[in-house]
């Protein structure tokens, strides 16, 4: 199944409501074949379209969406922290986060969600989850990782993020009351010591680059980490494999896709979202 890329110029199918991923680049996702078989196995008129959306063209951008007359979006790198100033309304985790990654347009008006929250934490339990009070380490100090460590902190959990922007994740870390450091070889290796759980919620090794790894060249993993890799194209990452290599539990991003898709689906119809039929046509689309 090829993605549609839609001109926000044209006019809006009659009947039928069109839903958008907002971001830069979007030509990978997966989020176009799930949606839309979702769509399908419920009956809907709805279509999910692509809406490349470049740095510096955000606001622009989403006013032609709004004239276009799309009836929402989900929104991913780099742009879940500047949609959160564009909305009229937000859900308390968005206000609490500073990132929002689902939008439902009501006559005019923009509603910000997170659903995130959800996708991520019902990946971590189909991968087996993580003792109570664990100690995990996040990679990055963007949009996704300000959800993943925030539910984290929620869940009770002793939380480390490290990024290449030191600075931007000790601003995070001082919202959530969470540890901050530097993303580098001895940083990491001295923080996973004894936890449960390192994620990474940045996009290296994320397709076209798929040779790129979140990991500092030469770090040493535990065996027995469970190691989260939101990325899900390609499966498995490069920083997967070398956790797998290393003796490591591993979990991709492809479970969190389909949850945090399902929440958003509900979000934008108000029925129960076809989980299952959502995660096959990702499978279908990667030739799985």
């Amino acid at each position: 199944m090829s993605n549609p890329i839609v001109d926000p110029r044209s006019p809006v199918v009659h009947g039928e409501a069109t839903i958008g991923l907002i971001g830069y680049p979007v030509e990978h996702s997966l989020s176009p074949a799930m949606h839309n078989a979702a769509f399908t196995q419920l009956g809907l008129w709805y279509r999910y379209v692509l809406l490349p959306t470049p740095p510096g063209e955000l606001e622009r951008l989403v006013q032609e969406y709004v004239k276009a007359g799309l009836a929402g979006w989900n929104v991913t790198v780099p742009h879940k922290e500047g949609m959160v100033s564009l909305l009229d309304e937000m859900s308390d985790e968005v206000r609490a986060i500073g990132a929002c990654n689902t939008v439902r347009v009501e006559g005019g008006r923009l509603r910000g969600f997170n659903t995130d929250i959800t996708g991520f934490m019902r990946g971590l339990e189909e991968a087996g989850g993580i003792d109570a009070e664990s100690r995990v380490v996040v990679l990055g100090a963007g949009g996704a990782a300000r959800g993943v460590a925030w539910a984290l902190r929620r869940a009770g959990h002793e939380v480390t993020i490290l990024s290449r922007k030191p600075e931007q994740a000790g601003v995070l870390a001082g919202k959530l009351g969470a540890h901050a450091g530097a993303l580098d070889r001895i940083t990491l290796e001295n923080a996973i010591e004894g936890a449960a759980l390192l994620v990474n919620c940045t996009p290296a090794g994320m397709w076209p680059d798929v040779e790129r790894s979140a990991l500092p060249d030469g770090v040493r993993l535990p065996a027995g980490l469970l190691v989260y890799d939101l990325v899900y194209r390609p499966r498995p990452t490069r920083m997967l494999q070398e956790a797998a290599q290393a003796g490591c539990l591993t979990q991709d991003g492809l479970a969190m896709l389909v949850y945090q898709g399902a929440a958003a689906f509900e979000v934008w119809t108000g029925r129960r979202a076809p989980v299952e039929t959502m995660r096959q046509a990702c499978l279908e689309e990667l030739g799985e």
